[in-house]
């Protein structure tokens, strides 16, 4: 076979596994690399880090099963390196390993390095590096950046447009924690090659299988996960950056909630939300440096220290929610839940724990904005009544009062989802229930590759 045809077939099979194809070309160089080569893991969607509360999550992907092996120093020459045998990758996590790294000196960079161990331990992988800072233990400047919605409502990876530059832009700023908080993909909007622009040009979307249709199967959620990193801005972001990643609801489908059925969607043939969500979890598990747990008990919510200046509260707004409804209940109850009373309680003590002077909630769903799954049933906090706190509001009104009575001071609230950047200020004199302190929520984002219009109607909430 001519050396031009194998690097075109290994493209195509590096896009239909969902895989970067310069990773899998790397074998095609020549006649004595390819049988050495083959033989070792390859590290094909780069490496990330997410943070801890003592320490960082490493992450990769691997072609095979096989065995992290992580090192980190505080020198990019790894003197003094330290070592950690992290998990298996093998067909039960996506072909995904984590390693818990930690015992950081205070505000200093960390540079890691993974390398995979094949099973009998006769081949390892290429090393790839990565970096992020430690948690200062002095007062100084942290800066965090946050957004969501990634490669959504039919916006892909166009390389001739130089693929997804927000994350450029964002590594190229230096932040000390990124915050995703939801929509990490979008697995309900399938691509189209092609997309003709208002300009008349065209948008060419890099198009795997995965991608070209709804996912429902836990590998069509995984390839979803994946085809992001196919863009080398994103690889080198998520490998520069120490992370807190959370999901929202297209990881699963637009406005989902564990009783949904789809009977009346015709792209899936399995009808029931509960099991599709079911697999979009273990998926989201295996694809971010979350946790190292994947079982069933694994939270998603949590609080992420970092310093004496911030501490993050990642948020969890999918898990625990009744069903989408009119959301006018004046009684709290398993309908009215957004949050869950779990969470809630936990929430409210670690933010008066918390030693921070800025305590910042990272939530996926605004609650100054009112977003409507459908004429009279909604989907995030806010109903637009007027009148006294309702549904889904009194969850968030009785953690603001609690708040308030035990002093907690300087929370900000942090979040996304609604595509386009607002400043919410949350005066309790212009409100109907004021018994709460007055704090900021920011919304920003989205990701997506390209500008696209809002995804649903939404308008400004009086805050209650």
């Amino acid at each position: 076979m001519k050396r031009r045809s194998f690097l075109q077939q290994l493209g195509g099979l590096a896009l239909t596994q969902g895989l970067p194809a310069a990773a899998l070309a790397k074998a095609a160089q020549a006649p004595a690399i390819i049988t050495s080569d083959n033989s070792r893991p390859v590290i094909d969607a780069g490496v990330a880090a997410g943070a801890y509360r003592d320490g960082a999550i490493v992450w990769a992907h691997v072609d095979r099963p096989a065995r992290m092996l992580a090192e980190w120093s505080t020198s990019p020459t790894f003197s003094n390196v330290r070592r950690e045998r992290g998990a298996v990758a093998n067909a039960d996590s996506g072909l995904t390993a984590r390693a818990r790294i930690g015992g950081f000196p205070p505000g200093q960079d960390i540079f890691y390095r993974v390398r995979f161990e094949d099973a009998g331990g006769r081949a390892l992988s290429e090393e790839v590096t990565g970096r992020f800072g430690s948690a200062p233990d002095i007062e100084r400047p942290v800066r965090v950046a946050w957004s969501a919605d990634v490669c959504g409502q039919g916006w892909g990876i166009d390389p001739a447009r130089g693929g997804m530059q927000l994350f450029k832009t964002m590594a190229d700023a230096r932040p000390d924690l990124f915050l995703h908080v939801g929509d990490t993909i979008y697995a309900d909007g399938p691509l189209r090659e092609h997309v003709t622009l208002d300009d008349g040009t065209i948008w060419n979307n890099i198009v795997t299988p995965a991608k070209a249709q709804v996912a429902e199967t836990l590998d069509e959620f995984r390839g979803n996960h994946l085809y992001n990193r196919l863009d080398e801005h994103y690889r080198r972001f998520q490998s520069e950056v120490a992370q807190v990643v959370m999901w929202d609801d297209h990881e699963v489908r637009d406005n989902w909630f564990h009783a949904q059925t789809l009977e009346g969607d015709q792209r899936y043939t399995e009808k029931r939300v509960a099991v599709l969500a079911e697999r979009a979890r273990q998926a989201f598990l295996e694809q971010y440096p979350v946790t190292m747990s994947r079982g069933a008990d694994a939270a998603i919510y949590r609080s992420i220290p970092y310093g004496p200046l911030i501490e993050i509260f990642a948020l969890d707004m999918r898990s625990y929610r009744g069903a989408n409804n009119e959301n006018l209940q004046t009684a709290l109850t398993a309908d009215s839940a957004l949050l869950g009373s779990r969470q809630v309680r936990w929430l409210a003590d670690a933010l008066a724990r918390s030693k921070a002077t800025w305590k910042v909630v990272a939530a996926d769903m605004p609650l100054g904005v009112i977003v409507a799954h459908q004429a009279g049933r909604h989907e995030a906090a806010a109903n637009g009544d007027d009148g006294a706190a309702k549904g889904r509001e009194l969850e968030i009104a009785g953690l603001l009062r609690t708040l308030k009575e035990r002093g907690v001071r300087n929370v900000a609230w942090v979040t996304a989802d609604v595509h386009y950047c607002a400043a919410h200020y949350f005066n309790p004199e212009l409100a109907a229930s004021k018994d709460f302190d007055p704090f900021w929520e920011f919304v920003a984002g989205p990701r997506t590759p390209a500008p696209s219009p809002r995804e649903r109607s939404t308008r400004p909430s009086v805050p209650k």
